[in-house]
């Protein structure tokens, strides 16, 4: 495969992964990281963008879907959206260190976008988590320390 073409790949699987979609982005990185053939830290690199970008779709979303709270196929019913409401007033912006695990995370970040987390400091907190994420994949697919 083209070497832009992979990076490419990568990202967009991560920016799928990090949505309500189901992908698996760890599992192609390791395969990539262990062909050995591209560069570790734009792998790193291509994952991390798309997973947090594909969290950004989620915050985006959450800032817009209350306005459909009442229509039949919302996601969630009133008690399970107040619930995580309360769960996201107590705990903050700093539960986004989160984001980076399965089933939670993603619903995480729609729930940072329903309650007007400030734009920089979600980037900033979802970035850590998703490069904490990809850098443990790393570490643990090439055997680091």
């Amino acid at each position: 495969m083209m070497e832009p073409m992979v990076y490419t790949g990568l990202f967009l699987l991560a920016l799928a992964a990090a949505t309500l979609l189901p992908a698996q982005s760890e599992v192609a990185l390791a395969g990539l990281l262990l062909d050995g053939s591209h560069s570790t830290g734009g792998l790193l690199a291509a994952a991390t963008a798309g997973n947090t970008l594909g969290s950004l779709v989620n915050w985006l979303l959450g800032r817009s879907i209350e306005h459909y709270r009442e229509r039949r196929w919302f996601p969630a019913d009133t008690e399970q959206l107040e619930r995580a409401q309360r769960w996201y007033r107590r705990h903050g912006r700093w539960s986004l260190l989160l984001s980076w695990l399965p089933l939670v995370g993603d619903p995480l970040t729609l729930v940072a976008g329903i309650m007007r987390e400030p734009l920089p400091s979600f980037l900033l907190v979802v970035a850590l988590a998703k490069t904490g994420r990809y850098l443990a994949v790393t570490a643990v697919t090439l055997g680091w320390g």
